[in-house]
This record gives C-alpha cells, structure tokens and sequence, in this order.
C-alpha cells in the first residue's frame, strides 16, 4: 500500500514538472510575442517597412551581334555548373547503389574523359566519404541542351531532396565563330559599380547603349505568410544589332591574311572588304604574331589606328592637285628628275626620270614628281594643302561602330623652310597618321565616281526579331572630287598594276579580275626618333575595273617581300576567290572562257567559251549528268566524310576547315592546322580512340 501511494507522488511530481515547463515555455511565448508586437513594433515595422520599400535592378538581356544574313556573331549563352550535395538529408547511398550502374554508363557516354568504372567509384567514394562534399562538380559549361539530357540520368532524375542534385547557371558572351572579325566585335566585362557586364572593345564597346537594354526594377510585397518579389518595371532587353559583315567574306579576308602573314614572317597584317556603293564593311581582320600561341590571332584593330601611310597617300595629293586645277592633262609631262634639292633638303627618287607624266608619276610611285605637282599650288602656303584635305571632309569622324577609331593626324603647318620641307614629305605619306580606314574610304571615293561614301559596320537594328532602325547609307561628302577626276584617277591606278612600269604589274595583275590599285611603303621609326629598317607594306586597290564593285586596303609590318609581292597578293588573292564564287557580278556558270587570237585582227583578243577542265562531287549521278551537259574534261567522285561515331576520331578529310572544327570540337578535341584550303590531312586516324582535350592537326591543301 505504501508502495502505491509512494509511486502516484512520484507520478504527480513528474506532472508538476512537465506542467512547470509548459508553463515557463508559454509564458516566454507570450513575452516575446508582447516584446515583438508591443514593445519591438517600432523597430519590426521599420524593418519590414525597409524590404517592401526597396528595389533592386535587374539585369536586362543583352542584344545580339549579327552578320548581314542574320547570322550570330555574338550573343548571350546560358551555361549550367551540375553539382551534388552530398549532405542532403534525403540521400541513401543503398538508393544511389541501386542506380550508381546504369548513372555510370550515362556519365561514361557524356563525357567519355572518364569510363563507366571511374564514374563509379568515384561517384560512391564521394557518397561513402567520412567528410561528404557540399559542392561536389559533377559536370560545367554545359549547354541548355546538356543540361536537359544530363537531369534524364538514373538517380539524377529523382526528386532534389532524394539526390542532392542542383545547379548554377550562368551567362556568358559567346562568339559562334570564335577569332573571326573578332576585334571588331569587341567583348564585354564587369561594370566596377554596377556589376553587369559592358562593352569593352569593338562594337560591344561603341553599340553598348543600344545592345545593352534598359535595367528592369524588382520590388518586394507582403504576402500572409512572408515577403516576395516582383518585378515593378520589367528589364528591357536591349537591340539586336545587324552588321555589314559577311561570313563567307570575312572567312576569304581572314584566310588570304593569315596565308600571307605566315609566308612572309610579317609581325601583323590587316585588312579591310568594302562595298563601294553603299560603304558597308563587308569583311576586316587583324593578325598578329602571339609569341605565346605560337601563331597569328585576332590582334590589335590596326585598321582604325594611324601610321604613316607612305605612297599610297599619292594618288589623294593627287586628287587635290587635280580639283585644285595644278593638274589638267594627265598625259602631259612634267620635268622630275631623279634628285630634287628643295630647301636645303634633297628628295631623292630611283622611280624616276627627266620628265613624267602625272599617270607615270603614280604609275612609277615618284616622290619628286608628287612633290613638284604639290608645291606648285602650295608652295607659297604649305598650311593650305592640309586645309584642302579637311575641306573635301578628310579628317571627319566616320563612327562606323568600331571602338577606338582614330581620325587622320596631319599637322598644321606655317610658312618656315622646315614646314615647306614638311608639306613634300606630307604629299607621299610620311610625317602624317592615316588610319587604314581612311585611306581606304578616299579611294573608294575614287571608284565610286567621286562620292564620299561614310564606311560602316552597323545595318540594321531590332528587337525580338522586329526591324526597328535600317541605318541608311551616308556620305561625308556627296562629291570629294568630280566624276571627271575620279576617272582620271582611276587610269592612273589602273597603270600601276597594268602599266609597263607600274610597282605593283608583276604580283596583281590576274586574267579574271582586273585590279587597280597602289602600293605603300613606309619606314617605321625607332625608339631613338629615326627610321629603321622595318617596313610597313600597303596595298589599296578596287575591284572590277570597269565597275567597281568592292574596295579593299591591305596593311602588313614586317613582310620579307615589297607591297605588291605581299599587301597586293593579298588583295589579288581575296578577289580571285570571290570571282570564282561568282560574287563580282559576272556570268557565274562552270564553263571555262578562254582568250583566242583572231588570226586576221591579231590585235583583238576576245573570250571564248571552252569545256571546263575539272568538275568534282560527291553525287555520282549529279557527276555524271553535270559532265554530259557543259562537257567536262575531267571529272571526279569524291568520297564523303562518314558520320562521326562517339568516342571515335571523326574523318574530316575533304571538308573545309570551318566545318572540319566544328566536327572536331564537338567531339572535344583541341584542333591545330597548316596550310590552306581544304583537310587533306589529319594526324589522328579516323575511327581511333581518343581522350576529350587531346589535339589534332590538320593538313589543308588547295
């Protein structure tokens, strides 16, 4: 009995005990509940007050960069980090185990850098390990694509809680094309204060208010369980940008550029493709030697930049001796000379002779022929022949869209003997700073019968796929000289690649295309103020002669060969290649045009059509069909790369380097070549295993 009532204390005790604490613990509930909702209200209010009441930015989506076909040239990518926390509550490794073989053969045929056998065991390692990873990378820069097929994975496909699977995403400036007219372009980076990503160079730069967008604006709101979001001012995504640039053009420039630059040991080239009618930048590039890369890359935009142009600025001087009245017959000649003392300074010129021509003056490049032609209108008033130059709009910003552009530097000048020394220096390119572009755009004037036409990059802008701005074409002067000039100019650069003595007649004459053109070459200066042996190499020309159609400057440093054998072949070669794709508006069919002599006017020449000498195709019915109709010659079936199979070395002989990179990058190899043309060649066998990284050289030929 005592035992019982001394049990049913006990009992009551712990009661007592339980109920104390309930008591205690409601007691604080109650409290702080007064403390929060009374006392504390203030300062809980003001806080709420303080998140309803703010708003943060948000990022808009940045406009894309396209070619003038519509092409992406630069656009935002979203790219995805995969990553498995490994102390989520939810995992079971006996789970994980179940699934871990056929989650191994997936990851294995993902990315083939590990096999199926490495996947899992580290896969458990990581599960099992003592210490477990909160951020254990499972896969990054995955493509949305990637990304999609790699969350369908056994295991990966659970719900989060019982995987610990979840990802970071992240967006990212890609160029599809990789170097291509990659300097023009630009890039992006971080904005130091507000933290989104800005133009930096190029177009990104110059465009970055049209293709950046508006900032959206992100409030907060009280719900009945907490506080949201809510976007009171959606982002604005900003311009897609259309550009002039063409990609098949832009591919030929690029290649021709890179070629020559390798053959001749040049330290950088450039080169410019312009419309001549319309002034749009139909292709640029800039090359120069990255002593770390071991080759040629996308380099500094030399062509918006200034150097002494040398010769090539002759035929403008002669422009304004033309305009200016110095100059009328072009055929009549002029005492030169091969020395010419001009203020105690002597011109010096192994071009020439006792009396030129103004067209053999541009045709031999003579620097005392320019220089006599100049001061004959100027000499009394050096200043006046720069003043001439910024009336015809010379020295006029062209804001093609390129960032970084410079205008022409030609300093102002008196009436001292040195100044006069200066202005013959001035008239044959050396003591001046002529950007590339400049020059370009005032021999384009040239063969567009005098019109000043404003060089550019940009062609149209829109958003979401709806036109929004064409930009129309421009011109810094309706008329930089008369038509009748502009002709005139034109024979004189007709007869230096044509005319019996012209400097550039052995390297850019070519039987499809007739070229005209000038050759430049200019000393660079050295750290001590006086020229060195180093030289600047120029070619600008226009092509078709008789209506031209594209305009191009080839600037090189360095090359072991003069202008012509180097700048001149690189624009020779460019048109060629657009000849043969039937872009320079001739007759465009397979039958080969050969010159016949007729045999009672053997000064007459004319073109005749003769049978093609080779046709080539994969199609062994189209081979056949093309032969029987324009008469081959010769004819050839090739054979077709198979279709790549995974995990084995793909056959890219016979495709064209674009195509070959494409097909090896996306089966992971790091992908070198030599040569030009197309993959006759490739280092590693097709069929051949191989790890994801390793490289590839390809050999390309003709």
């Amino acid at each position: 009995m005592k035992q019982k009532e001394s049990n049913k204390r006990h009992i009551l005790v712990r009661y007592l005990i339980v109920i104390a604490m309930m008591l205690v613990m409601a007691g604080a509930i109650i409290f702080n509940l007064f403390r929060t909702s009374v006392t504390q209200a203030g300062q809980w209010n003001a806080k709420a007050d303080k998140v309803l009441n703010s708003f943060d930015t948000l990022p808009p989506e940045r406009g894309k960069i396209l070619a003038d076909n519509g092409t992406v040239l630069a656009a935002n990518l979203t790219f995805y980090t995969a990553r498995i926390d490994w102390t989520a509550a939810g995992i079971s490794v006996d789970t994980l185990k179940h699934y871990l073989p056929a989650l191994a053969d997936s990851l294995a045929a993902f990315d083939p850098s590990k096999t199926a056998e490495q996947w899992r065991d580290e896969l458990l390692a990581a599960a099992t390990a003592k210490k477990k990873s909160t951020y254990y990378r499972l896969a990054r820069d995955l493509t949305h694509a990637q990304f999609e097929r790699l969350k369908t994975f056994p295991w990966l496909n659970l719900r989060k809680n019982k995987n610990g699977f979840y990802y970071e995403p992240s967006d990212r400036r890609v160029k599809p094309y990789g170097a291509m007219a990659s300097r023009s372009i630009g890039f992006v980076g971080k904005d130091s204060l507000s933290a989104f990503n800005h133009g930096r160079a190029g177009l990104e730069k110059a465009l970055d208010s049209l293709l950046f967008g508006k900032p959206g604006v992100k409030g907060y709101v009280q719900l009945t369980s907490n506080i949201v979001s809510w976007e009171s001012e959606p982002a604005v995504r900003g311009y897609d940008i259309t550009t002039t640039i063409s990609v098949e053009l832009q591919d030929i420039v690029e290649g021709e550029l890179y070629k020559m630059c390798h053959d001749t040991d040049a330290e950088w080239g450039t080169c410019i493709l312009m419309e001549v009618a319309t002034g749009e930048i139909k292709a640029i590039s800039n090359l120069e030697w990255n002593e770390a890369a071991g080759d040629y890359i996308e380099g500094v935009n030399h062509a918006v930049l200034g150097y002494e142009p040398g010769s090539v600025m002759k035929p403008i001087s002669m422009m304004v001796a033309l305009e200016e009245g110095v100059v009328g017959d072009i055929n009549t000649p002029i005492p030169t000379g091969t020395s010419f003392m001009y203020y105690g300074k002597p011109i010096n010129d192994p071009h020439g002779g006792a009396a030129l021509t103004p067209r053999q003056i541009i045709e031999t490049s003579s620097n005392v022929g320019m220089s006599k032609i100049t001061i004959k209108r100027y000499g009394d008033n050096p200043g006046g022949w720069r003043e001439r130059l910024a009336q015809m709009g010379f020295f006029e910003p062209f804001n093609t869209g390129i960032a970084g552009e410079m205008p022409p530097q030609i300093p102002k000048i008196g009436n001292s003997a040195a100044d006069h020394v200066a202005l013959t220096r001035m008239c044959y390119g050396y003591t001046t700073l002529i950007p590339p572009m400049y020059t370009l755009a005032m021999y384009n004037a040239i063969a567009n019968d005098g019109k000043f036409v404003r060089p550019h990059l940009v062609k149209k802008l829109s958003r979401e796929g709806e036109p929004d701005s064409i930009i129309p074409i421009t011109y810094i002067r309706k008329q930089v000289c008369s038509p009748e000039n502009a002709q005139k100019l034109r024979v004189m650069l007709h007869d230096v690649v044509w005319g019996n003595r012209g400097t550039a007649r052995k390297w850019v004459q070519d039987d499809d295309v007739e070229i005209a053109g000038k050759t430049g070459t200019a000393y660079t200066i050295t750290n001590d103020g006086h020229y060195g042996d180093t030289k600047r190499l120029a070619f600008c020309g226009f092509f078709p002669y008789e209506n031209p159609k594209y305009s191009c400057m080839v600037l090189m440093l360095g090359a072991n060969v003069g202008a012509g054998a180097s700048s001149g072949m690189v624009l020779r070669n460019v048109a060629k290649k657009m000849y043969a794709r039937g872009w320079l508006g001739f007759d465009n069919n397979y039958a080969h045009k050969e010159t016949v002599t007729d045999a009672k006017h053997p000064e007459k020449e004319k073109k005749e059509v003769a049978p093609p000498t080779f046709y080539a195709t994969t199609d062994p019915k189209r081979n056949s069909y093309v032969k029987r109709s324009i008469g081959a010659r010769q004819s050839k079936v090739i054979k077709t790369p198979a279709k790549p199979v995974k995990g084995k070395v793909p056959d890219v002989k016979g495709l064209s380097l674009r195509d070959a990179i494409n097909r090896l990058e996306a089966a992971g190899l790091n992908v070198n070549f030599t040569g030009v043309g197309y993959v006759a060649a490739q280092s590693l066998p097709p069929g051949s295993s191989y790890n994801r990284g390793t490289a590839i050289t390809l050999t390309l030929q003709h």
